[in-house]
């Protein structure tokens, strides 16, 4: 037989175990599998023997809505083995939109989604989805519908309940962005204008979600002390609506003594809905600066957001109450403490800045770092983001075992990012499954691959057979491990010896090949 890629003697990754195996490949898709196949001719021939041959990995929870503008070529993600990324979670993105908010989503959205390129031109998640199949990825992306974007659209970044009419407008808006082909509606309820929403407006947009079978995706309103109040929220928002429920990156910020009592009401939910959860590796968080504000600093909108930041009477409310924090908000500032709270990006004049804590520039500049989060806002234009340390390793690794977490790298695209964006993957395969042996090998591949594949309807990749789309991974792994580190963050993991997007070589011993192959979901499920 003749073939266009011959993968010979790897440790093949087949139906949740581990077989010698050679794989072909031709015209994308996965062209046989078998012991010592008869290939009489090749273009390529990779000898695998002693390496190990994943399906590509589907990362989860990306912030690369707008990265695909500046880089296409994705290097930070294809360079672990990521060749599928699910964007626009946390009920954030930049579609859909209209001409009144477009610089105010650029703004609000500039230190979780940095972008110098983006062409901000579509409106719908229709437009927005052309868009990025033009912007040539090398990596396959698929989009949620956010749910804040959606509310902007219909009320604006007001904090009350919508009317009937703007209810229906909104489910519309929902309705119209699955059939474009998102594949999960997410929501952020830390974040503007979504953490206005009450239980009610989920329920009525999850039951669109519902109807397309796709899951709910929350970063739910309160990961700390609330916790179990928020995750009993979503699960009722699942049992009403009927839609399965996925929880973005489970994590406790503090308060380690609700760990059992989580995990056990998560399993017990399990009895009643469909509900699986994601996590990233790692104990501690990043998103943007003004997640430290207390909730009402957003009722309207980035503008007005920098306008309090700037008013002293506002200044001296928001201090207080990040000090003393207030009923059923999560405060960041107050559970991290500004000593673990780290400037990964600082538009302008700030940007000596990134890499600090908010105490050093605190004892810097002589004023209390509830001020120093103010004044980064506004020397920056919102365009500020923030490392902050919550957890032990003790609790991710608890997390880890006990919820059966798929994997999502929360990974933005800093100036000094969180080390989750190059080291996800080999933190979970490298670190906890070949090295650790927190769980195995095959259990490893199916949290990274085949259960987000099924989770997101994407039937054509997930596992290697016959037939299946060419999106693999060959690693060495006795090398494959995390290296980037908080201090040094910019580190791809060593041992990624070959990675294809769709049949094409993209990654090859160390090196992105320039090719882009990557495709845009584009059809509803």
């Amino acid at each position: 037989m003749e073939t266009q890629l011959l993968i010979q003697g790897a440790d093949t990754i087949i139906g949740g175990r581990v077989e010698k195996a050679d794989v072909t490949v031709d015209d994308g898709l996965i062209s046989a599998i078998g012991a010592a196949l008869p290939v009489t001719s090749s273009e390529r021939t990779i000898d695998a023997q002693g390496l190990l041959l994943a399906p590509g990995f589907i990362d989860l929870h990306a912030h690369s809505a707008l990265r695909t503008f500046d880089d296409p070529l994705l290097e930070a993600k294809i360079g672990q083995g990521f060749t599928t990324e699910l964007l626009c979670p946390d009920g954030l993105g930049p579609a859909p939109l209209t001409d009144e908010f477009v610089r105010a989503r650029e703004s609000y959205l500039s230190g979780l989604e940095p972008s110098v390129a983006a062409p901000w031109t579509w409106r719908s998640i229709h437009d927005y989805l052309q868009e990025l199949t033009e912007s040539g990825p090398s990596t396959n992306l698929v989009s949620c519908v956010p749910h804040s974007a959606v509310r902007e659209v219909v009320m604006g970044p007001v904090n009350r309940k919508p009317d009937r009419n703007e209810l229906r407008q909104m489910k519309d808006l929902v309705d119209e962005s699955f059939a474009a082909g998102c594949r999960a509606l997410s929501f952020g309820l830390i974040y503007a204008p979504g953490l206005y929403a009450d239980t009610d407006e989920l329920i009525h947009l999850a039951e669109v979600a519902a109807d397309y079978q796709a899951p709910l995706v929350p970063h739910v309103r309160n990961e700390s002390e609330g916790i179990l109040t928020s995750m009993k929220e979503f699960i009722e928002v699942s049992r009403r609506s009927g839609a399965p429920l996925h929880i973005s990156h489970l994590k406790l910020v503090g308060y380690p003594e609700l760990l059992k009592r989580l995990l056990d009401l998560l399993m017990g939910a399990k009895d009643h809905i469909e509900l699986s959860v994601d996590q990233y590796p790692y104990g501690a968080g990043s998103t943007i600066l003004s997640a430290l504000l207390p909730p009402y600093a957003n009722e309207t909108g980035p503008a007005g957001l920098l306008e309090k930041v700037r008013t002293p009477t506002e200044r001296e409310h928001m201090a207080r109450d990040m000090q003393d924090g207030l009923p059923g908000w999560e405060n960041l500032f107050g559970a991290c403490g500004p000593e673990n709270i780290v400037i990964t990006q600082a538009a302008g004049e700030r940007s000596g800045d990134q890499g600090k804590t908010l105490e050093e520039i605190s004892n810097e500049q002589g004023i209390d770092p509830e001020f120093v989060v103010m004044d980064l806002l506004s020397d920056t234009g919102l365009d500020a983001a923030m490392i902050d340390h919550y957890s032990t390793e003790a609790v991710v690794r608890d997390i880890f075992t006990g919820s059966g977490s798929l994997v999502g790298s929360d990974g933005v695209f800093n100036p000094h990012p969180h080390p989750r964006l190059y080291g996800t993957a080999a933190r979970v395969l490298g670190r906890f499954a070949i090295r650790e042996n927190l769980i195995s090998v095959p259990e490893a591949v199916a949290r990274l691959s085949t259960r987000p594949a099924r989770l997101l309807g994407l039937d054509d990749r997930g596992e290697i057979a016959t037939g299946k789309r060419a999106d693999l991974v060959l690693i060495d792994p006795a090398r494959y491990v995390d290296t980037a580190t908080y201090e040094d963050p910019l580190q791809t993991p060593p041992g990624v010896e070959i990675v294809t997007v769709g049949g094409e070589i993209v990654w090859d011993h160390g090196r992105h090949t320039q090719a882009r192959p990557g495709t845009v979901t584009t059809s509803a499920r």
